[in-house]
């Protein structure tokens, strides 16, 4: 054999002792009906799938989106700025305006009152 074949041969054999090791020396936990049931925001997974659901929670969950959605497309605002500062600054500018005119309506209309 050639000096070449050495690092295919070590690329096909070293992944499946590593896997038979770790599957090996792992510490396998006891597992238990609780372990092993799914657990969804609190909700008890055998009860019925059919209960009600908070709508203020859910007001909650969608202006968190907006907001990270807020935070998402503001990220790369300081990488622009260097191409075009008065495009940068008028597109920022604008999509604060709309998400404080949005915060403000959900205010006044009591979506946010707990």
């Amino acid at each position: 054999m050639t000096m070449s074949f050495y690092p295919l041969i070590l690329a096909f054999l070293i992944p499946p002792i590593l896997f038979l090791m770790s599957w090996w020396l792992s510490n396998r936990p006891l597992t238990s009906i609780n372990k092993l049931s799914p657990y969804e925001c609190g909700f008890d997974p055998k009860n019925n799938a059919r209960m009600p659901f908070s709508l203020r929670f859910f007001l909650l969950v969608v202006l968190f989106l907006v907001f990270d959605i807020e935070i998402v497309l503001l990220m790369p605002l300081p990488l622009t700025i260097n191409l075009n500062p008065l495009a940068s600054l008028i597109t920022a500018a604008s999509a604060l305006t709309i998400l404080i005119l949005g915060l403000i309506h959900e205010w006044n209309e009591g979506s946010l009152n707990w």
